[in-house]
């Protein structure tokens, strides 16, 4: 399962990797849907960038949110890193998309990738993402990192949407697998 937020225009995070935006849709809404569907995770996925920005932001964070962050097992996609500090992490081995296969047919729980949207073009290239619920903020930033990367196409299915009081948009696809 993919977690992302995007802009109305599809960026993940702006110039330099600005995600400052975020802020602007932050709120007990969001907050509680954040605690609600952390629930269902059984390991976090990462790229590297967004390993790098959680792993500074999360262990000194006190409340639900961080104890589950700093909790569960995290696993990293990386070609730089080599020792990952934040606990429960794990590095992913020169093969992360076979890997993140054989976590997802380990776990009871589904697998949450955050962010990272580099990594989740690796995994939607391999058909390994089985739902995607991305928070479309009411913001365009008009350049930046998309979601989704050029050359990659797919048909998704509407599952559920739900707006919220600060403007974003919650809405949930599945892979509309042609029969």
């Amino acid at each position: 399962m993919m977690w992302n937020m995007m802009t109305l225009d599809g960026m993940v995070a702006g110039a330099e990797g600005d995600i400052s935006w975020h802020e602007d849709v932050w709120g007990p809404e969001l907050e509680q849907f954040s605690e609600a569907q952390l629930k269902d995770a059984g390991g976090l996925l990462f790229g590297r960038v967004t390993y790098d920005l959680m792993a500074g932001y999360w262990p000194s964070q006190n409340g639900a949110i961080a104890e589950f962050m700093n909790a569960i097992p995290k696993y990293v996609a990386s070609r730089k890193l080599s020792v990952l500090a934040w606990s429960n992490a794990h590095l992913l081995g020169d093969q992360p998309a076979a890997e993140v296969d054989r976590l997802k047919r380990a776990s009871a729980k589904d697998l949450f990738l955050f962010g990272s949207a580099d990594f989740a073009a690796t995994l939607m290239a391999h058909d390994l993402i089985d739902e995607f619920r991305i928070a479309i903020n009411p913001r365009v930033l008009g350049g930046g990192a998309p979601l989704f990367k050029p050359g990659l196409a797919m048909k998704l299915r509407l599952i559920d949407s739900r707006p919220l009081s600060s403007g974003l948009v919650i809405v949930r696809y599945v892979p509309a697998r042609d029969a």
